[in-house]
């Protein structure tokens, strides 16, 4: 069974760092494609940066390009999501996934999130 858990989330002000984890199980996640998504109130789930575990190519939206790092541990099966400078506007559920295909957001697994919420 595959098992995605994230952890990390908090309550930060604005500028401050947070750092997320996502500890996959029944799945080996090295040369596979991962991916952090969130979903703010009030809008649709997207996905802010994806990671090739086996290349190390990475993709981030252009919303958290420069200020987000996704990063991986292929000994402890984890995917990291630094996120730096924080804005408001980064409030939201933050979601792991275990991507379909690297060219897309397509996820084959979901793990059930953890808060992040920013404050002014």
């Amino acid at each position: 069974q595959v098992r995605l858990v994230e952890s990390g989330g908090g309550s930060v002000q604005a500028g401050e760092s947070l750092r997320l984890e996502c500890v996959v199980s029944g799945f080996y996640v090295a040369y596979t494609c991962m991916a952090w998504f969130r979903q703010s109130p009030g809008k649709d789930r997207e996905g802010v940066a994806r990671i090739h575990t086996g290349t190390g190519t990475k993709h981030y939206s252009d919303s958290v390009s420069g200020r987000f790092t996704i990063s991986q541990d292929n000994a402890v099966n984890t995917v990291y999501l630094q996120m730096n400078s924080l804005r408001p506007e980064d409030t939201g559920m933050y979601f792991c996934g275990i991507l379909a295909r690297c060219a897309s957001w397509n996820v084959n697994y979901w793990g059930q999130g953890t808060q992040v919420t920013v404050s002014p």
